[in-house]
């Protein structure tokens, strides 16, 4: 429905701007959640995906080899940009950093996976890891729609929305930080959370070998397994009932060695329990290699040899450990987790490995998703306790609140410190001698509030700044927090006034940012809105002052509104002398109500107090101020004035 208070045109513009933000809501999820999931396929295997970008990095003559610490980091680094990147944008934390950084990495994706369609330098690009491989022109087409949607949401970043408080947003990165890099560091240590490949334990390899069905992987179906003559041992090994042991190394010339004392153990409980054990090397390993190792190592059993992709396939460590029961993988370990018994208990009961997805898939996703529910349910709790308090106050009130009537004054900057110690001074002992019939506020530079708080009769004017800061706290050079101004002594905070938002570029999501800071700190804002003269000339000053509301305001909850105070000031009328007549203040101020009134309830909107700025003056202030929906006027020249700024005061009685 439209409400009453919209033009046509302007109920057209306001669903645009509705289903805008359904669009960029769609994107944002489409994209958080595929950046998600390719950093978490990254972590869960790097071994694997140390692989596919060494054969880029080949291809460009620049390999640094499987092995290379620099390479592992490299795959880290990746892994917990991707992931964090997502999880940022799902949860709409730091959406300025994190939105510039999704375009930079994404153009850069796009670039590169477009020079791989034309150059087929390689076969796989390695976005979702070992888990999903897409050929270059699927890889090509996701990463433009996925650079079109990150471009939209940059376009209208606005619109998305924060699920977390900034003061707690540290947790929830703290949280999914955490858990990549644990999840990455276990894979490189041990083996892969989740096994994609072919060799997953529990695979029954001879069903998959002798009888292949449309979802065996290609690596079975050519599994081959020669002995040093060259002979195909591949049947006979899956045909043989028992346990056979798969020593694999895929690089045996820097196989690690700290293990090999228990390696052979389990060699000689081998040869002792009548089962197989055999060393598997790749297929161009020259004797010379195979040699090296058995000298370091003191292993004496027979070895095989099979295509490199196979033994990567097998276990991603260097050795690593296979065992195969009558034909099915009952057991892998890498050479960090070795079991410590072997014989006739050396089985699957002592597999350390992860299963196929469907089995390891849900546990590792839970061990993210409970701490960071804590996370957001505490954040939920901490910012709500002193907002519950309040509501169960209102509860005790059995009469309808009327709504106050306030004469603000801005100085902007203007004043020294003595000079405005003394006009406060002055307008203190003023209205101490003749008592106001409304609430009266000066709003002064950072430099007065402390002095001024100590001066003034906190029962008769009260204290507000004219700025904060929009961050907590931090390396943010000539900012003043909220909890800073908090600490002054004031109660009140301008923001968004025309002046911060022509000239310190103030969008709707810093001041959003800077309300929701203000009010956590216990500040009362007075919210400035307001049209320019060409907005107003071309009839857009509903429309403009709506988008400021909606931009700021509206993720507030109706107790929050109850510490807002808003001001309407025609941009146009502002320090030019010219002023809106009563009856122009009166419709925007009604029109104000009813947005207000449409988000929030009646009640919300018959409680805030609606201020009116620009120009406004003794001689004019009665008039305003006698509108139904004008409550009182946020005064700039004319507070610096005690005589001036006592007549507009007095408008009131």
């Amino acid at each position: 429905m439209r409400s009453s208070g919209l033009s046509g045109w302007a109920w057209v513009k306001t669903d645009l701007r509705r289903r805008r933000l359904w669009a960029v809501s769609l994107c944002r999820v489409v994209v958080a959640l595929t950046l998600v999931v390719s950093g978490f396929l990254k972590a869960v295997d790097p071994v694997g995906m140390r692989a596919k970008v060494d054969a880029y990095l080949t291809a460009w003559g620049l390999g640094l080899g499987v092995d290379s610490l620099l390479l592992r980091s490299g795959v880290l680094v990746l892994a917990v940009l991707e992931f964090m990147m997502g999880v940022q944008l799902l949860l709409g934390m730091r959406r300025r950093l994190t939105i510039t950084l999704l375009v930079a990495f994404q153009t850069v994706m796009t670039a590169l996976t477009t020079y791989l369609f034309f150059t087929d330098t390689v076969e796989d690009c390695g976005c979702f890891g070992t888990a999903l491989t897409l050929t270059d022109g699927q890889t090509l087409l996701k990463n433009v729609v996925l650079l079109a949607m990150i471009f939209f949401i940059s376009r209208h970043g606005r619109y998305v929305i924060r699920l977390v408080s900034e003061r707690r947003q540290w947790l929830a990165s703290l949280t999914s930080l955490c858990y990549v890099v644990a999840l990455t560091l276990m894979a490189y240590h041990t083996l892969p959370a989740i096994d994609f490949g072919p060799y997953a334990v529990g695979t029954d390899l001879r069903q998959a070998y002798t009888a292949p069905d449309a979802d065996t992987p290609a690596l079975l179906t050519t599994l081959c397994l020669e002995d040093e003559n060259g002979n195909d041992l591949t049947d006979s090994l899956l045909a043989s009932k028992g346990k056979t042991c798969l020593l694999t190394l895929p690089r045996p010339q820097k196989a690690d060695d700290g293990s090999v004392d228990r390696i052979n153990d389990i060699a000689d409980i081998a040869a002792d329990s009548a089962f197989g054990f055999y060393a598997v090397v790749p297929q161009q390993t020259v004797d010379a290699e195979v040699s090296d190792w058995k000298d370091r190592s003191g292993g004496n059993y027979p070895t095989l040899k099979a295509d490199p992709a196979q033994i990567d396939a097998m276990v991603r460590s260097n050795p690593g450990l296979v065992l195969i029961e009558d034909g099915k993988v009952c057991g892998k370990w890498s050479f960090n987790n070795l079991p410590a018994t072997g014989g006739e208990h050396f089985g699957a009961s002592q597999n350390t490995a992860a299963g196929r997805p469907h089995e390891a898939l849900p546990k590792l996703v839970m061990w993210y998703i409970i701490p960071l529910l804590v996370v957001l349910l505490l954040d939920r709790l901490l910012i709500g306790k002193k907002f519950y308090q309040h509501y169960i106050l209102r509860q005790h009130l059995k009469t309808k609140t009327m709504r106050k009537k306030i004469v603000a004054g801005n100085w902007k900057m203007n004043k020294t410190l003595q000079e405005g110690v003394a006009l406060a001074e002055e307008l203190n002992n003023v209205l101490a001698a003749d008592k106001p019939n409304c609430d009266v506020v000066i709003c002064t530079p950072f430099i007065h509030l402390a002095p001024v708080a100590g001066i003034i009769n906190a029962e008769v004017i009260g204290l507000g700044a004219e700025n904060c800061a929009d961050k907590v706290s931090g390396a943010y050079t000539g900012e003043v927090s909220a909890a800073m101004v908090k600490s002054t002594g004031a109660q009140y905070v301008i923001l968004g006034h025309s002046e911060r938002r022509a000239y310190y570029g103030e969008t709707a999501e810093i001041l959003k940012e800077k309300v929701n800071l203000a009010l956590e700190n216990g500040l009362k804002v007075i919210f400035c809105i307001g049209e320019v003269l060409e907005e107003r000339e071309s009839g857009k000053q509903n429309d403009v002052v709506k988008a400021q509301l909606e931009g700021s305001l509206f993720d507030l909850s109706a107790e929050q509104m109850s510490n807002i105070i808003l001001a309407y000031e025609p941009v146009w009328a502002i320090g030019t002398g010219k002023t809106a007549t009563a009856e122009q203040a009166e419709e925007m101020h009604a029109f104000i109500r009813g947005v207000m009134a449409d988000k929030f309830g009646a009640e919300v909107a018959e409680n805030l107090s609606i201020l009116y700025g620009g120009s406004c003056k003794p001689s004019n202030a009665k008039e305003i101020f006698a509108k139904p929906n004008v409550d009182g006027g946020l005064i700039g020249g004319a507070a610096l004035k005690v005589a001036d700024f006592k007549g507009i005061i007095d408008a009131w009685k």
